[in-house]
């Protein structure tokens, strides 16, 4: 079906979808582009295809025709793509697997999907989402993640309450810190252990610093005070993962 007025109620529930409390209150978020389609499209996430009027893009998933002004109207970014994806969220599943990446607070959708695309790369399990986290589904974070946060189990939960059940499990709960903590050459690795990455601008809260069973840091030259929060997560799960 061709779409082409703004006041076709689909077309405003698309739209609608660029604001959080919609996302939470469906359960659905947008895409845009070939590569995050396709991405959705493998994985199950993929909903409702949405094309511009006239363009070929066959996958077997409902699809909807709009105009180009329909288009630039959906999207919220300057130049929108001619394809465009209605999408399932993930599940809040139990958290599972030997390797679980745990953040605290970041706030930079830039670094949260850096983040994930390393998580994936270097065999993390699951990735669990603390207070103060940026929305998993802002468009922003959605295409820094290059789609793949649809490879990867990505849960919300309060840290204070997951972090001492996952040591009662068995896991060895790991923080970071720029000084004062074990030279990450020399961990020790456990079969099963988080890592916990804070906030950009403060690192790990108090409280969840006080949940921590040792703290690590990367090595590095003494001109360099500190490093990006993506960067250092990538690097932490680079060499978690030798």
């Amino acid at each position: 079906m061709l779409y082409t007025s703004t006041e076709n109620k689909k077309v405003k529930d698309w739209k609608k979808l660029n604001q959080k409390k919609y996302r939470d209150k469906t359960g659905l978020f947008l895409i845009e582009g070939e590569h995050l389609v396709l991405e959705a499209y493998k994985t199950g996430y993929l909903k409702e295809l949405i094309l511009e009027q006239d363009r070929l893009f066959p996958l077997d998933v409902a699809t909807s025709y709009v105009t180009q002004d329909l288009l630039y109207y959906i999207s919220n970014v300057e130049s929108p793509q001619d394809v465009m994806g209605v999408c399932q969220k993930q599940e809040q599943l139990s958290v599972t697997g030997n390797r679980i990446l745990v953040l605290d607070a970041i706030q930079d959708p830039g670094n949260l999907g850096t983040i994930i695309r390393s998580a994936v790369a270097f065999h993390v399990d699951m990735i669990v989402l603390g207070k103060g986290t940026v929305d998993l589904y802002n468009s922003k974070v959605v295409r820094a993640s290059q789609g793949m946060l649809f490879h990867i189990p990505i849960i919300e939960a309060d840290l204070l309450t997951l972090l001492p059940y996952l040591r009662d499990q068995g896991y060895q709960i790991m923080g970071t810190r720029v000084t004062h903590g074990k030279s990450l050459k020399a961990l020790e690795k456990k079969p099963k252990s988080v890592i916990i990455m804070g906030n950009e601008g403060n690192g790990l809260s108090p409280e969840v610093a006080d949940c921590c069973d040792t703290f690590l840091y990367i090595d590095m030259s003494d001109q360099c005070e500190s490093l990006n929060v993506g960067v250092a997560t990538s690097i932490i799960l680079y060499e978690l993962d030798k």
